[in-house]
């Protein structure tokens, strides 16, 4: 990789309103690094920029070297990979509405994380611990709040005449 020096950031920089571009962007990440390219642009050198905005300076010597090749699209993200998901979006949809459906049974009872991990590992073979059902259950927007559960035999007739015996 080539040195790119303090002059022919510079020039590159110049023609550039930095200002505008960091209050208008909403990417924080974006704006650190239009920050870096202002102060370098002001006659900062990398270790001052680096200093003051709290990075280390190869970070900012990566950020001057990506827009000196690549402009203003070399600070922006790049996609990230990680850890692909177990289940699909079909299958995360099927435990959604199976979720919907046996939240609250008829008949009594109440679900827990133990259930809903024999149910995935049951109906799409793959196995989650406990916690990361809970997890998947706040990424898919359910919260854990648990009703009274109601005694399959219940009568309505028997606890309304219950509430009439005086006392």
């Amino acid at each position: 990789m080539k040195y790119i020096s303090q002059k022919e950031l510079e020039k590159k920089l110049n023609p550039i309103d930095f200002t505008s571009l960091i209050s208008k962007e909403t990417n924080g990440r974006l704006r650190i690094r239009l920050l870096a390219m202002s102060h370098i642009r002001e006659g900062a050198n990398r270790t001052e920029t680096a200093k003051y905005l709290k990075v280390n300076r190869r970070m900012v010597n990566d950020w001057a070297k990506r827009f000196f090749n690549d402009g203003l699209d070399g600070l922006k993200e790049k996609p990230r990979t990680g850890r692909p998901k177990k289940l699909t979006t079909e299958q995360l949809s099927q435990f959604s509405e199976y979720v919907k459906n046996e939240a609250v049974k008829p008949q009594g009872g109440r679900l827990n994380g133990h259930d809903f991990a024999n149910y995935i590992e049951d109906k799409f073979g793959v196995r989650y611990t406990v916690q990361n059902v809970y997890l998947l259950l706040r990424q898919l927007n359910f919260s854990w709040i648990t009703s009274r559960s109601k005694h399959p035999k219940q009568s309505e007739k028997k606890q309304e005449d219950f509430k009439k015996i005086p006392n």
